[in-house]
């Protein structure tokens, strides 16, 4: 069984349509969204539409509980600069996208062969917010994933792809399909993109289990295009992103 997991995808829709065009040279079974779809990019409802059309398990982030109401952003540990964006994208969104995004689940367990199940979540299994990185300690991991019955944990949220292993399990991040950082974010302290998309597959064949972290080149210079065209409140940041 092979699984794809995108995450964070950002409303880059030109990033993740290379994405998509990658995991259908895959031989994918399943596709599982880690959350935050729409918001600070340049095209939500496009990614949205193409989320539809992939017919993907779908983990709700905290981008996208705060999309729905963008008053509630720093409940979501969203900044105040941020809040015109979300506002942006709230009001291209249609009942029925909003329907949609309100689907989306907290967690997602899946099972595999050979006793293995996965849980899928966005930051943690406690928390939307919360950030596992390589560096967190193993005291912290036991408080996120105390009574979980599954060995294979994987997230988003942290914007960089992870393969880590805990005890017996192993902990991934698929990284981010629409804003892969160069460096863990820390707060105050300005973020800066790759020039590439992110996403992961989890590969249980025989008596084999394999991770694939890739990394999918895009077109920046179409990117660049939409945002200018978008009218987008955080145009800015976008294009200082890829002015080098």
């Amino acid at each position: 069984m092979r699984i794809a997991f995108i995450s964070d995808i950002h409303g880059n829709f030109t990033a993740f349509q290379a994405v998509i065009a990658d995991i259908k040279s895959q031989s994918i079974d399943q596709i599982v969204c880690l959350g935050d779809t729409v918001t600070l990019g340049p095209q939500p409802i496009e990614v949205l539409n193409a989320l539809r059309e992939l017919k993907c398990l779908y983990v709700k982030g905290n981008h996208d509980a705060a999309v729905l109401d963008p008053g509630s952003a720093g409940q979501y540990e969203i900044t105040k600069h941020l809040v015109p964006d979300l506002e942006w994208c709230k009001e291209k969104l249609s009942a029925d996208d909003i329907n949609f995004i309100n689907s989306f689940k907290p967690m997602l367990e899946i099972d595999l062969p050979r006793g293995n199940q996965i849980l899928a979540f966005h930051g943690s299994p406690l928390s939307t917010t919360d950030i596992i990185q390589a560096t967190t300690p193993n005291e912290q991991l036991d408080i996120y994933f105390a009574g979980q019955k599954a060995n294979i944990f994987i997230g988003g949220h942290s914007h960089i792809q992870m393969v880590r292993r805990y005890d017996n399990k192993l902990i991934l991040n698929s990284g981010s399909t629409g804003n892969a950082f160069k460096f863990a974010y820390s707060r105050g302290k300005p973020v800066y993109l790759l020039p590439w998309a992110e996403y992961m597959i989890i590969d249980q064949g025989g008596e084999s289990l394999s991770i694939d972290a890739r990394r999918v080149y895009f077109d920046i210079e179409e990117l660049i295009k939409k945002v200018k065209k978008s009218h987008l409140p955080g145009t800015d940041w976008w294009l200082r992103q890829y002015s080098k």
